[in-house]
């Protein structure tokens, strides 16, 4: 529509990161069923020992961060892979997002799995540390390490494990530091390059 020979352009709603949107979306969804089956979804994606012979045991390695616990669960963690998994999705795109989510879940569950008998974790928190960490690269220069990272590193990490050894030690926050560590070795493999490189003169 014109008016006064001034184009008039409609706001339109953007699909702009389409796996961090579905993933949104998937999640609350599994939330509400879980919520309406009293817990019975969660039962069927939480991560926990079984015998290896068991398939579940291999799928739950992946499905386990697409399960919470309740709303606020969810919302803490939401709020922070949409504030930040926009931009790292744009960054390095959908495919290799989707690839680094996947590698986060499994290393997250195999952890819990080795090393947390009798315990079921559910949670997408692993994925959010990846992201923060991941997104503290995106501005990379060559022959820089930006202190962005250095400081990211030490203040999430850093204060999980503090945390951790002053509180309880228990399976989320070593999901959280498995998943900064994730985070940081996806920017290192994707950077590493140009870090070393120095700026030609």
């Amino acid at each position: 529509m014109e008016q006064g020979g001034v184009k008039k352009r409609r706001l339109r709603i953007g699909f702009n990161s389409p796996v961090i949107l579905g993933m949104t979306v998937l999640c609350l969804v599994i939330l509400a069923l879980n919520l309406v089956t009293g817990g019975i979804v969660n039962g069927l994606l939480a991560v926990y020992r079984t015998s290896w012979l068991d398939p579940m045991q291999y799928l739950r390695l992946f499905t386990h961060v697409l399960a919470h616990q309740d709303l606020a669960h969810y919302t803490s963690n939401f709020l922070l892979i949409l504030a930040v998994g926009p931009m790292v999705e744009e960054k390095y795109g959908s495919k290799k997002l989707a690839g680094m989510i996947a590698v986060t879940a499994v290393i997250t569950g195999l952890i819990n799995v080795l090393f947390f008998r009798g315990i079921a974790l559910v949670g997408a928190s692993g994925i959010v540390f990846m992201l923060i960490l991941l997104a503290s690269f995106t501005n990379i220069r060559e022959g820089t390490i930006p202190l962005t990272v250095i400081l990211v590193a030490v203040l999430y990490i850093g204060n999980e494990i503090i945390a951790g050894l002053t509180v309880s030690y228990n399976i989320s926050r070593i999901s959280h530091i498995a998943g900064g560590v994730c985070g940081a070795g996806f920017g290192l493999l994707h950077h590493g390059g140009k870090m070393r490189r120095r700026n030609a003169g």
